[in-house]
């Protein structure tokens, strides 16, 4: 969203790499891409195997094979469980068609916040990024309510008078600025306290003290904003499918 120049030397700032051309369109490359494309193929990666150890375990069982599953599988089936039970409590009945973005959503988001501990800069300090994120989901809740609904989805802008439209509105489009500027908020005030600390202290108070910092800043924090996200995603979401009594 906003570039500075090589010369800034702000620890918390995006940082401008370099610019490549693309069809004729130049495009600014910077920490933030970076950062996705590592986080991104991350994902990926975790993804495969995590489809290979299945399909292994699967095979085995299949032959008749049965073992301990390994420390992997485990927390394989921790995290799928945890969010599964997130999901379900949450969506209920509905949770079956949202499980899989949820769960998708949930460890992209979870890995960009943290990624601060591996040196990184978090992509969610950029409001580019989640912007995006909230756009996504204002998307898929009003692509529900319309499958859900029909054309009665939008009557809701109406109630329970008429001359409430604009503020109805108003509140419809607030729901992605919502979402994004709170995620970025509390991941860029994390990322400028850790960018001052490095750039403002001593050497000596480099050493050690940052690791208690990244643990609340990076991980408590980073933590606790993507259950945050995942839950108003699914309460919003929800809101717009749930069956009248």
């Amino acid at each position: 969203m906003g570039y500075v120049l090589a010369g800034d030397d702000a620890e918390f700032m995006i940082k401008f790499l370099e610019d490549h051309t693309f069809f004729g369109s130049v495009v600014h490359f910077t920490t933030t891409h970076v950062a996705m494309l590592i986080v991104t193929l991350t994902v990926l990666v975790l993804a495969i195997c995590a489809n290979i150890a299945i399909r292994r375990e699967l095979k085995r069982q299949k032959a008749g094979i049965f073992r301990k599953p390994g420390a992997f599988l485990n927390i394989i089936e921790l995290v799928v469980e945890f969010l599964d039970n997130m999901v379900s409590t949450n969506m209920g009945k509905h949770a079956k068609t949202y499980r899989n973005y949820i769960l998708s959503i949930f460890i992209f988001v979870i890995l960009c916040n943290i990624s601060g501990i591996f040196g990184l800069r978090a992509p969610t300090a950029d409001y580019g990024v989640t912007l995006c994120l909230g756009l996504l989901t204002f998307i898929l809740i009003h692509a529900s309510g319309i499958r859900k609904n029909k054309l009665g989805h939008f009557g809701a802008l109406f109630q329970p008078i008429f001359l409430l439209f604009p503020i109805n509105l108003i509140s419809e489009f607030a729901t992605p600025m919502s979402l994004s500027l709170r995620l970025f908020g509390n991941i860029m005030a994390g990322t400028v306290m850790m960018g001052l600390w490095y750039g403002l202290m001593p050497i000596f108070a480099k050493i050690g003290i940052p690791a208690f910092l990244h643990m609340y800043l990076d991980l408590f924090s980073g933590v606790i904003q993507t259950y945050v996200f995942c839950m108003l995603s699914m309460t919003f979401i929800e809101d717009k499918i749930h069956d009248e009594d």
